[in-house]
């Protein structure tokens, strides 16, 4: 009891500080050093979850010990709000009193559940199932490693006819539970981040319009008439997380420029221009979608620009611990999808590896009595041919010649076709 007394302590001063341990003020904020620390927590606790298993249990203790610790700050972030009271005469009064901040009050109860509900799902590994992971030293020469660009983290393997059914099952329910976890924490950080001021170092940095911070082409698929999202990222090089950080940084860059504009009172001012406000809307808009299906589509990648600027010169001790354990939360959740999703392609490879193998014995087994039965079959199509061509040389001889026609030919070659469809 001391010793955890002591330890939140030395925490805490280490908070008031702001990372300062010399004391001479060259701390962070106090909100920067609240997430830092739930970030490192996190960090130091779930590591780089290389396989599906459970939390240590010291590890476990330490997690939900410390967490506790950090989240206790935002007890005190309060508001005051006017409540009635009643006199010993019957009559009412106004006082204000105070109560936890609504969005703490909604959102810290709801990412406590979805942190127990990812190690919930990582305590249900803990029982032996069909997939293992193979050792460094498996002399059966077999890979145990990827080889992706993730080649330290190992690769699951499951019986040689794949998982069973229920195993099947029941790992994709596994799936299915981390995956509403990835997209509660997902939309709580979407929105903590939507709430925190936009610094005024990125706004000076940004380009004098849209256009030039998106590039001509992309802006140019933006601004057509019939627009596709799906069809503009289709047509874009997302191959690495750099690139799709850099488009990030554009459409996000983009959707400031234009909001401002639209919100700028001042035609005059130097963000005015020619551009309608429904134009500057409607083109916020489909950046926006763009956006939102990027950051669904790769959930995972590293933070924008604009996110990184917020989180560093926010502030709001309420918005930066919201911030920090929903990216936690999310990161997590990622991870153990990309592993559930890990097993699962391994037991699809080795079903298809077993059916492909069942094909060819059956093959195998049906080879010997359909062998004479193709070979005659091929003599008397042999002989039926040779005696057709024979009759159509001599046709060909007696018939005289003539030019055929552009449209005749196609005609001969199978009658002339429309223009398949482009997808």
């Amino acid at each position: 009891m001391f010793i955890d007394m002591d330890m939140m302590k030395e925490k805490f001063a280490k908070l008031l500080l702001g990372e300062d341990m010399s004391g001479r003020g060259k701390g962070v904020s106090s909100a920067l050093a609240l997430s830092n620390a739930i970030t490192n927590l996190a960090a130091s606790a779930y590591g780089e979850m290389k396989k599906l298993e459970p939390m240590a249990p010291d590890t476990k203790v330490k997690w939900k010990k410390e967490i506790d610790w950090l989240l206790s700050v935002t007890d005190s972030i309060v508001e005051f709000i006017a409540v009635k009271q009643k006199n010993k005469d019957g009559s009412t009064f106004e006082v204000m009193a105070t109560r936890q901040r609504n969005d703490l009050q909604a959102n810290i109860p709801a990412l406590r559940k979805l942190d127990t509900m990812l190690l919930d799902c990582l305590d249900n590994f803990k029982e032996p199932h069909e997939f293992y992971y193979g050792s460094k030293d498996d002399d059966k020469g077999e890979k145990t490693q990827r080889s992706d660009d993730k080649w330290w983290i190992p690769v699951p393997k499951v019986p040689p006819n794949g998982l069973s059914e229920s195993n099947r099952k029941w790992l994709q329910y596994q799936k299915d539970s981390v995956n509403q976890v990835l997209k509660a924490a997902m939309a709580i950080n979407a929105q903590v981040l939507t709430e925190m001021e936009i610094p005024d170092a990125y706004i000076d940095a940004l380009p004098k319009n849209g256009r030039v911070s998106l590039g001509d082409s992309i802006y140019k698929m933006i601004t057509e008439d019939f627009f596709d999202p799906d069809n503009l990222l289709s047509s874009l090089d997302l191959t690495s997380e750099h690139k799709i950080v850099e488009l990030k940084n554009k459409i996000e860059a983009s959707v400031v420029i234009w909001k401002r504009k639209i919100n700028a009172k001042d035609t005059k001012a130097p963000w005015g221009s020619a551009v309608s406000v429904e134009k500057r809307e409607l083109l916020e808009d489909r950046a926006e979608t763009v956006l939102l299906i990027l950051k669904h589509r790769f959930p995972g990648t590293p933070q924008s620009d604009l996110d990184i600027s917020k989180i560093e010169t926010n502030r709001d001790v309420g918005y930066a611990i919201l911030e920090s354990y929903s990216r936690i939360l999310e990161t997590l959740a990622f991870t153990v999808l990309s592993r559930i999703e890990d097993v699962m392609s391994a037991d699809a490879q080795a079903k298809g590896l077993a059916s492909m193998e069942k094909t060819k014995s059956i093959k195998e087994e049906a080879d010997p009595i359909s062998k004479d039965a193709t070979e005659t079959n091929a003599e008397q199509q042999g002989e039926t041919d040779g005696k057709k061509a024979n009759d159509e040389n001599a046709e060909l001889k007696s018939a005289p010649t003539k030019k055929l026609s552009y449209t005749e030919r196609l005609d001969v070659l199978g009658g002339s076709r429309s223009p398949t469809a482009r997808h």
